[in-house]
C-alpha cells in the first residue's frame, strides 16, 4: 500500500460511482421501527459476515452507500433462487452489469477495499 493510499484510503472509496460503504439493517421489531445495522466496505464481506452470524437474507436489508445518499440493493442480486447468500464468485457474476466495467472475469474494482465488517 502506498503512503498515498494509507493517508486517503483505498482508490476505489474515492471513485464516485461506486458506493462508498455497504449497510445491512435487520430489522429489530416486526414494524420496521427499529434496526441494528452492520457496515463493510465491499458487498461479498458483508454478506460473509452475516452468514457466519446466522442471519438470513429475508431479516436484511442492504443498502449502498454514496457520499450524498444512500440505494437499497434488491435482493436478487445477492441471494439465490431459494433465498439463500451468494458467495463469491457467484455474488461477483450478479454484480457485474450492476456495476458495469467494475467486476469482470479477471479484475475487480474493489480488491482494494478490507472485506471486515463492523457491527453489533
Amino acid at each position: 500500500m502506498s503512503l498515498l493510499e494509507k493517508i486517503l484510503g483505498p482508490k476505489s472509496k474515492r471513485d464516485r460511482s461506486l458506493p462508498y460503504t455497504y449497510e445491512a439493517r435487520i430489522r429489530i421489531f416486526e414494524d420496521g421501527t427499529e434496526h441494528k445495522s452492520y457496515i463493510s466496505d465491499t458487498i461479498c464481506g458483508l454478506i460473509e459476515h452475516l452468514h457466519r452470524n446466522r442471519i438470513k437474507p429475508e431479516e436484511t436489508e442492504i443498502f449502498e452507500i454514496y457520499l450524498e445518499r444512500e440505494s437499497p440493493i434488491d435482493p436478487l442480486l445477492f441471494t439465490t433462487a431459494d433465498h439463500q447468500w451468494l458467495f463469491k464468485p457467484e455474488i461477483c457474476r450478479a454484480f457485474e452489469e450492476h456495476y458495469k466495467g467494475h467486476i469482470q472475469d479477471a479484475t475487480c474494482s474493489f480488491k482494494d477495499r478490507g472485506r471486515g465488517c463492523m457491527g453489533p
